[in-house]
């Protein structure tokens, strides 16, 4: 396939490759393909968008045929026969001797899915998907040709001397691949909600990292649950530090407001980005945007 979309990003016909559950809250589906040989990217908190198939479809319907129009035409197809589209991020890459990636993994937060029973009433159409996904199921991706591109957002400065980073079980993924992504010597403090003790990972990094795990359930709150902790942290001395923070868009403009107005943070140096809001689906996101 080679439909351009907004270059540097294309269409990649996929197929799931395996699974593996994380815990009760993740599940990584390992993705391969012919296409994923133009597939570049530097990693990080790099965006992806899948487009899964409703149940009984084979594959997931996208008018990638109408070209740079796709989105047009995608709109224009029924709510039951276009293919669901959600926002994910990159968590592993492989690639061959010269190269070319020969496989990408993605981890999946199984909203509404309890384990050993399958998904409940609650669980969205991509929940349900990654929980019953097996070898062969195919899939659609919009993702980047070109390795350094504006889906990619954290970005610290050359200068940074902390590093300061925030997530929720949907942005965990990506906080795992920034982590590994840190060079030796790079002080980081870090904060990470999940729902289970379960989902607690042993994460790998060079940086000099102090990593808290936070558990319960903090989507129904008005405040993440580290905030409180946040706030009663001393935290090491630094002249340019760098904040990340991802999650639940109400809870990262909370944690945002604390660094900029609280701590005195260039906001020029806070990147802030909401996976999600409370009550809301990802169509619905969509609309308001």
């Amino acid at each position: 396939m080679s439909t351009a979309v907004a270059a540097p990003f294309r269409f990649f016909a996929l197929r799931v490759a395996g699974t593996r559950r994380l815990g009760p809250s993740l599940v990584r589906v390992t993705f391969e393909g012919p296409d994923l040989r133009e597939f570049r990217s530097d990693g990080r908190d790099q965006s992806l968008s899948l487009f899964l198939p409703h149940p009984g479809q084979s594959a997931p319907v996208v008018p990638v045929e109408l070209g740079d129009d796709w989105w047009r035409g995608w709109r224009e197809l029924p709510d039951d026969v276009r293919a669901v589209m959600r926002s994910y991020t990159l968590r592993g890459l492989r690639a061959d001797a010269e190269g070319r990636t020969t496989g990408i993994d993605v981890d999946f937060v199984l909203h509404g899915v309890t384990e050993g029973a399958g998904p409940s009433a609650e669980a969205g159409p991509a929940s349900r998907w990654a929980a019953r996904a097996a070898a062969g199921d195919r899939v659609l991706l919009l993702g980047p040709a070109v390795a350094d591109n504006r889906a990619i957002r954290f970005r610290p400065p050359e200068d940074t001397d902390l590093v300061l980073l925030w997530a929720d079980e949907t942005a965990l993924p990506a906080t795992a691949a920034v982590l590994e992504t840190l060079p030796a010597g790079t002080r980081a403090r870090v904060w990470l909600e999940v729902p289970h003790s379960g989902d607690v990972q042993d994460l790998a990094t060079d940086a000099d990292a102090e990593i808290t795990w936070l558990v319960g359930h903090a989507h129904d709150q008005g405040s993440p649950m580290a905030l409180d902790d946040i706030r009663t942290t001393e935290l090491p001395p630094a002249e340019r530090p760098y904040v990340w923070i991802a999650g639940e868009a109400d809870h990262v403009k909370r944690l945002r407001r604390h660094f900029v107005d609280e701590r005195g943070i260039d906001r020029r140096r806070v990147t802030f980005v909401g996976y999600w809001r409370r009550g809301l689906t990802e169509e619905q996101l969509r609309e308001q945007g």
